[in-house]
């Protein structure tokens, strides 16, 4: 049965406020220092992860950390003989009905985000956005637990975004003023961030004092920065103007000449996988101002903790707090 309150989503980062993403952090910190703390939250639980496009971060570390929180997960790719339905034409609203009668939450890596929004408009279980084409909400989460590993704070960090718009670019403004650190978005001038989510998060960064900008000068953005962070040029489903962007992007690459111009404590960031020699070159990738596998690690981590707070397990206010 459907149950009378209705269940927390993470569509994107816009469906947290500042303390509830300090929430999650303070609780990625305690579960990745503790685990053995935790293990049997999820027991008992069930959840679907509905996968429309390629993945091997995100699958495996929802499903390990599922697995050792006591849960169980179900993949269910889109499409073929085997896969989910909704790759074969059932609607989103079908699919989240049935689903909720199954399962305790909905895990979706799909193209369109309109998906996602449709899945958990009909979900009577939490409905997680384990990427899609407009947002990457987890993988924010686990940047910021990153950096604020390295730097013992976010408030006040400079966080350069090189690369074209997407995605990991728009959730990363959205989380730095829910956070308290300053991103800006180095990209060309016909591949700038969308207009809708530039406008909220310029909004937010208003309201909380942090700075969202935009520059299509690299050189000149990573000066001072605390984080040069970039991604594939090519994202899946653009192969058809591959070339193209490549030659677009000639001038964005992060090599070692453009972290040289950031803070000389500054770290490099890639949700991977990298194309290496594309976007970033080996030298930087494997180099010691490289995060990349810190921050895939705390997918993991950030994402119990998330499922812990979507689940009702544990409290979004932290104990003992006013």
């Amino acid at each position: 049965m459907r149950p009378e309150a209705m269940p927390r989503h993470l569509r994107s980062l816009m469906d947290l406020s500042p303390r509830e993403l300090k929430r999650v952090l303070e609780l990625a910190r305690t579960v990745k220092r503790n685990p053995a703390a935790y293990h049997g939250r999820l027991a008992g639980r069930s959840f679907a992860l509905v996968f429309s496009k390629q993945s091997t971060r995100t699958r495996v570390s929802f499903e390990v950390g599922i697995a050792q929180l006591g849960g169980h997960s179900l993949f269910l790719p889109a499409g073929g003989q085997t896969g989910a339905q909704m790759g074969r034409g059932e609607t989103p609203a079908d699919t989240a009905r049935v689903l909720s009668r199954y399962v305790q939450g909905i895990i979706v890596r799909w193209h369109e985000h309109s998906t996602i929004e449709e899945l958990a408009a009909a979900s009577s279980v939490p409905v997680v956005n384990a990427l899609s084409d407009r947002y990457h909400p987890c993988q924010a989460l686990a940047d910021a637990q990153t950096l604020e590993e390295r730097f013992g704070s976010l408030r006040g960090l400079k966080l350069v975004f090189v690369g074209p718009a997407n995605n990991v670019s728009n959730s990363l403004m959205l989380a730095g003023p829910r956070a308290g650190f300053d991103v800006t978005v180095a990209c060309p001038a016909d591949l700038v961030p969308e207009p809708e989510v530039l406008r909220r998060a310029m909004s937010d960064a208003a309201e909380h004092g942090t700075r969202i900008a935009l520059s299509h000068d690299p050189a000149e953005a990573v000066v001072g920065a605390n984080a040069i962070y970039t991604d594939t040029w090519v994202s899946m489903g653009q192969e058809a103007e591959a070339e193209a962007l490549r030659k677009k992007l000639a001038g964005f690459r992060v090599d070692a000449a453009l972290m040289s111009r950031a803070a000389p404590n500054a770290v490099f960031m890639h949700c991977l996988p990298a194309h290496r020699g594309e976007e970033v070159t080996d030298e930087v990738l494997d180099g010691p101002h490289s995060i990349v596998l810190d921050e895939a690690e705390n997918r993991l981590h950030a994402q119990k903790a998330l499922l812990l707070l979507l689940c009702g397990v544990e409290p979004w206010q932290t104990p003992g707090s006013a």
